[in-house]
């Protein structure tokens, strides 16, 4: 059992939970990348002091699956559809959309597109008016991302994302969240920006070192960077993850 010490924000929501006899809020779907540079480092945003989720705390790119995640139905290359359900624990069609948010979400929170031309290559700098044009649209909802990548002529390279864990918000938390968290290596030639309105600060940060306390970060990006530290580096990472089950959901409670 992994302990974690709760922000004091958090220890009062879990014990007015506690004592109100409060009813869970049903989790939302959701999927986290953690992207990783050599030298061993880990991709970190700190979301906007206005979020109503996790305000002030750093986090990796990630967000909640849309509906339309569902039904992108672009090129894929990496695993199947079929593979990755079985991989994550879930029905083909939620894994579909599962993989889809995870891809979105980088793109739209830091810059990094996982996606190329053909199941062999991935696209190299993406922060031009174009790109940028078609980011906002994303973020905004006014297009969806199934017909971004079919307009760009877009493979989705889902053998970029590696399956890594997945974590359920504890029931005291109004807003929940069933994420499953992915690492993916930033793709030469993209460097990620400090694009997105949920963001004021971004950085570079060696796993062990972000992971020491100097970061104010909810206990699952805490614990995840931590992990990935005892791995040694991005070899240690890639070839830890396969032995990983990320169906397995970690639920934190408060005791």
């Amino acid at each position: 059992m992994v302990e974690f010490h709760l922000p004091p924000a958090l220890s009062e929501l879990a014990r007015r939970f506690a004592a109100e006899g409060g009813v869970p809020a049903t989790p939302r779907l959701a999927s986290t990348v953690v992207l990783l540079r050599e030298p061993f480092e880990a991709y970190l945003i700190r979301r906007v002091a206005t979020m109503a989720f996790a305000a002030s705390m750093y986090a990796f790119p990630g967000g909640g699956v849309d509906p339309r995640d569902a039904a992108v139905h672009p090129g894929w290359a990496g695993p199947s559809p079929q593979e990755w359900a079985a991989r994550l624990g879930l029905a083909e069609s939620v894994a579909r959309s599962v993989v889809c948010a995870a891809v979105r979400e980088v793109f739209e929170e830091s810059g990094v597109l996982l996606a190329g031309p053909d199941p062999a290559t991935v696209v190299g700098d993406v922060s031009g008016p174009d790109w940028e044009e078609a980011r906002l649209a994303l973020i905004a909802r006014e297009l969806g991302f199934a017909e971004f990548l079919s307009r760009s002529g877009l493979v989705l390279r889902t053998d970029l994302l590696v399956p890594w864990s997945r974590w359920i918000t504890p029931e005291f938390e109004p807003r929940r969240f069933d994420t499953y968290f992915f690492v993916a290596l930033l793709p030469e030639g993209q460097v990620p920006r400090d694009v997105g309105g949920e963001a004021d600060d971004t950085v570079w940060c060696a796993p062990a070192a972000a992971a020491d306390g100097r970061f104010t970060m909810m206990p699952p990006t805490r614990h995840t960077l931590r992990e990935l530290a005892e791995t040694g580096g991005i070899d240690g990472v890639l070839a830890a993850a396969p032995a990983r089950n990320p169906a397995d959901a970690i639920r934190p409670t408060a005791s």
